[in-house]
């Protein structure tokens, strides 16, 4: 399938626009972080449309910013519908989540385990980080008290972002249009609510994914500890999982000084899970990207010196 420009949806500044780029038979759905937007994820989409996938980043309603907030099992609904649009089309889909948006990306696969690979990027199943308040755990009860619609969660620095220059830009952006690229400025009660009932429905099924996991985690996240990854870890049910840890960001991996570590492993792991599955259910061969090329060269080159 020829490769077309890039597609975005227009929205007005501070609110939510799809990212699509036709590529190959491999088509990559990207969900992003609570209340927010496909920006979140746009060098990375970026990243793999240079590499040859088709990459989908789409607004969920309820669930993305600019929407009226719903039920997490209407998020979990609406991804289903775009991945199930995206498997009408091509023959592989794999399912990228973000922070919040890695754990609706758990409970998707659950619904279609038919899925190529899973990718979950900072996941988050709990806020427990560092720069988390210490009265988060009061939120959940505050939901069922009148604060339910008046209370809204601030973000505050660092912003999920450990490069300085980065996060002036970003406050900065959030003081003009209450939104930037790595998200809202504020998030409600009730979403953050229905966030924790998603997180721990994830949880719950974790055992039962099979499919090839990728899981990148920076060990100094202030919005999710690396507990998040490692239950997971501990846990999925899955014959190839890669783990990698960054030393250099904060929560927000697509944008902070490791986004090229974040874009190319992401890449690599999608290749090298397309063709341990393409020889046993794909005609033809299947398709190798330069970087996957190099490391495969590598890796026979280290088994060669080893014996």
């Amino acid at each position: 399938m020829a490769a077309s420009a890039a597609t975005s949806s227009q929205a007005p500044a501070g609110q939510s626009a799809s990212f699509f780029s036709e590529g190959d038979g491999h088509a990559v759905l990207m969900l992003h972080g609570l209340s927010s937007s496909p920006l979140e994820l746009r060098y990375l989409a970026r990243y793999l449309q240079s590499e040859g996938f088709t990459v989908y980043a789409p607004v969920i309603e309820g669930y993305s910013a600019a929407s009226a907030e719903l039920p997490m099992e209407r998020w979990v609904e609406g991804a289903v519908r775009e991945f199930d649009a995206l498997a009408a089309r091509y023959e592989r889909v794999s399912i990228c989540g973000l922070s919040i948006g890695g754990a609706l990306a758990l409970r998707l696969i659950r619904e279609r385990p038919a899925a190529q690979a899973l990718v979950l990027l900072s996941l988050t199943l709990a806020y427990d980080g560092w720069a988390i308040p210490w009265y988060r755990f009061l939120l959940d009860w505050a939901y069922f008290t009148p604060l339910r619609h008046r209370y809204r969660y601030r973000e505050a620095e660092p912003f999920g972002v450990r490069n300085e220059a980065l996060r002036k830009k970003i406050a900065r952006s959030m003081q003009r249009n209450d939104f930037s690229e790595v998200g809202p400025s504020t998030i409600s009660l009730a979403a953050l609510h229905q966030a924790s009932r998603l997180a721990r429905a994830a949880r719950k099924e974790v055992a039962a994914v099979q499919n090839d996991t990728l899981v990148i985690h920076a060990i100094d996240d202030e919005t999710s500890s690396p507990r998040n990854p490692r239950f997971v870890i501990d846990r999925i049910g899955a014959n190839f999982l890669r783990t990698l840890w960054l030393d250099d960001s904060y929560h927000m991996i697509t944008s902070d000084n490791e986004r090229e570590i974040v874009a190319r492993e992401t890449a690599l792991f999608l290749r090298e899970s397309e063709l341990a599955r393409g020889t046993q259910d794909a005609p033809g061969q299947p398709v190798v990207s330069k970087a996957l090329a190099r490391r495969l060269r590598q890796l026979a080159a280290v088994g060669r010196n080893r014996t």
